[in-house]
């Protein structure tokens, strides 16, 4: 009876807890296109009220059921320079028992000529060797390079020496343990091969609400609505000539100037922020003015690091966004985040944040005081618990009865 009498407590109380704690806000999802995937990049009011981490980001469908998605923090573009140098046989010839073949470059270049690999085009079969690779700038010094094979055997063949590291070597020499098959290259060419990746990022721009504020030799500049977000930078916009130290709460401390002289303008007022997350509503730049009257402040552009929620998403359903649930949430993990480069490498239908729903805490009734409530019922509780126990006690025949 009395573990029933605890239970049925705890749990009444945290219903109570979470009913007053738990704050759900929701966003309508807008659907578009036919693409079978959907992005929806995440706006400063979204960040401002959800976790810092968006651990409690949740897609629910008009079922109420969670829709797995995972967070692209940007894109990757990869691609691929190749350039192809062709070569010409000066020489070959056998010596002790070795073949060798003497190459160098068909057109004479200006500058280096980097390669990374050297190709091969043959139309002997049926073959395997191992070749020491040597590189030279005049044809009479040798360096080696490395020992490689090719082969063409069946339906497998390699044709191509990868390099080591990047060689600039305007002659080539192939030495061959024996040439019994008589192999002959019909075409020679020198490759430069070289893979570049570049990731951008989403880079949204914010003209938020700001304040200034006048201190002893210093203006504030209180900007609002930046809490939870990756700021790159903020500029501020002014007519004012002036040549002062500027300081952010991520500890830069930067020059800042708007000059014009000698019919030559100079401007930096540009602040970076380099990933800066802002815990709280208020981001305050201070500006030093020593004796100088405040500069006029006419705006302010925050940009910051944006993210895309990606979803399989129906045309025909009703998506929402859920937030600022439970600030101690853990993220959903799904099974979509184990393939997302196959989903970004195809078609995303880019959709968006329609109306936000906020839901507020209610405010307590004058004079209500919860935390006295809270005391109260735990006195009771306390109180009842206690008169269980020694009415089992009394039962079970260990407690005397009261005289």
């Amino acid at each position: 009876m009395t573990n029933k009498i605890v239970s049925v407590f705890l749990i009444i109380l945290l219903l109570v807890f979470y009913s007053i704690t738990a704050l759900a806000h929701t966003a309508k999802i807008e659907i578009e296109g036919e693409n079978r995937y959907k992005a929806i990049r995440l706006t400063p009011q979204i960040y401002s009220a959800a976790n810092s981490n968006l651990s409690d980001l949740l897609i629910k469908d008009s079922r109420g059921e969670s829709v797995p998605y995972f967070i692209n923090t940007g894109s990757k573009t990869e691609s691929v320079n190749r350039e192809a140098y062709s070569m010409e046989l000066i020489n070959s010839y056998l010596m002790e028992d070795n073949f060798y073949f003497d190459y160098k470059l068909a057109t004479t270049r200006s500058g280096d000529t980097i390669s990374t690999s050297i190709d091969f085009v043959t139309r002997n079969a049926n073959f395997a060797k191992e070749v020491d690779v040597y590189g030279s700038y005049d044809n009479v010094h040798w360096d080696f390079v490395q020992k490689d094979k090719i082969y063409s055997i069946d339906d497998k063949s390699k044709l191509t020496i990868e390099f080591e590291h990047p060689q600039k070597f305007t002659h080539y020499r192939l030495k061959l343990a024996n040439n019994l098959e008589q192999i002959y290259f019909d075409t020679v060419n020198c490759i430069y091969s070289v893979e570049t990746s570049e990731e951008t990022y989403f880079i949204q721009n914010l003209e938020p609400e700001f304040r200034v504020e006048s201190g002893e030799k210093t203006t504030s500049i209180v900007i609002e609505g930046l809490k939870n977000l990756r700021l790159n930078d903020i500029t501020i916009h002014t007519d004012s000539m002036f040549k002062r130290n500027a300081r952010a709460p991520n500890g830069v401390n930067k020059e800042i100037f708007n000059l014009s002289l000698n019919d030559t303008s100079y401007s930096d007022t540009t602040i970076p922020l380099y990933w800066y997350i802002s815990p709280d509503e208020s981001f305050i730049v201070t500006i030093a003015d020593a004796d100088d009257k405040p500069i006029q402040v006419n705006g302010v552009t925050a940009r910051y690091y944006a993210d895309e929620i990606v979803f399989e998403g129906d045309s025909n359903e009703v998506y929402t966004l859920e937030f600022g649930e439970d600030p101690a949430k853990t993220a959903p993990v799904y099974d979509i985040e184990r393939y997302k480069s196959e989903i970004l490498r195809g078609a995303i239908d880019k959709v968006v944040i329609g109306e936000i729903t906020y839901e507020e805490a209610e405010e307590p009734a004058p004079g209500r005081d919860y935390r006295l409530i809270f005391n109260i019922v735990i006195v009771i509780v306390t109180l009842l618990l206690g008169t269980v126990i020694v009415l089992k006690l009394r039962k079970s025949g260990v407690a005397p009865e009261k005289k």
